[in-house]
């Protein structure tokens, strides 16, 4: 299968399910960034799961072809599309996959699409290949993008007690003083969802170092709504 006759029957689909005012609802809400169809959430996992049941994952002949394809298309929905069907094959990985989620890190770059790639995609490779977290992870924090930056912040998201604490705190005190929101609330963000692991070392940690006050907030506010702190 060709990847034209992959996306053809999803791009029918889209453009059956599309809800005009819906769309303009949804750009707005991204700033204007990005075109939609218009299909929220569970409407598009519908499809997703019927096209996946009809015409299986992305063949992996063609996978970059196919991804670079999705990512390049105006509809956001179709970079969902490809974000939700790499996850799918996550675990199998190479190590040269790392290049390609960079790629999609860099371009058409926003909250909705980074947070995904970074917990999941990225999060789940470096599982795989430990080895490489560091020279990439390098890389990305002296890149100066902040999704790169943003990426090395809450890969770890889901870690857990397997979290590297030496690693994160490499990471925010490069970054603690940023500027951009985006980076401040990942500080924040990555530090609450470990405090539900290690609320003591979160709490030693904020009452240690000098962070924005959102990030602080952001870090105390599980424990502070199950009266920890």
């Amino acid at each position: 299968m060709s990847p034209k006759e992959y996306l053809q029957p999803l791009k029918t689909a889209f453009e059956e399910n599309a809800n005009p005012s819906k769309a303009l609802q949804m750009k707005a809400y991204m700033r204007g960034q990005y075109e939609y169809y218009g299909i929220a959430s569970p409407e598009r996992s519908v499809i997703f799961a019927e096209h996946k049941k009809n015409y299986g994952l992305i063949p992996e002949v063609h996978l970059n072809e196919i991804v670079t394809t999705c990512w390049q298309a105006p509809e956001r929905e179709f970079q969902y599309f490809a974000m939700e069907m790499l996850n799918k094959v996550s675990k199998k990985s190479k190590p040269e996959t790392i290049q390609f989620y960079e790629y999609m890190i860099t371009n058409k770059s926003w909250w909705d699409t980074i947070d995904f790639i970074a917990a999941n995609l990225v999060g789940s490779y470096f599982k795989i290949y430990p080895e490489l977290i560091h020279s990439k992870t390098a890389e990305w924090i002296d890149s100066e993008n902040m999704w790169l930056q943003r990426t090395c912040l809450i890969f770890q998201l889901k870690y857990k007690t397997l979290l590297d604490t030496d690693l994160l705190e490499s990471f925010i005190l490069k970054l603690k003083d940023a500027k951009p929101f985006f980076i401040r609330k990942a500080i924040g963000w990555i530090l609450r969802e470990y405090s539900k692991t290690d609320p003591e070392y979160v709490k030693n940690f904020v009452r240690n170092h000098s962070l924005s006050g959102l990030s602080r907030i952001e870090a105390l506010k599980w424990m502070a709504k199950k009266q920890i702190v």
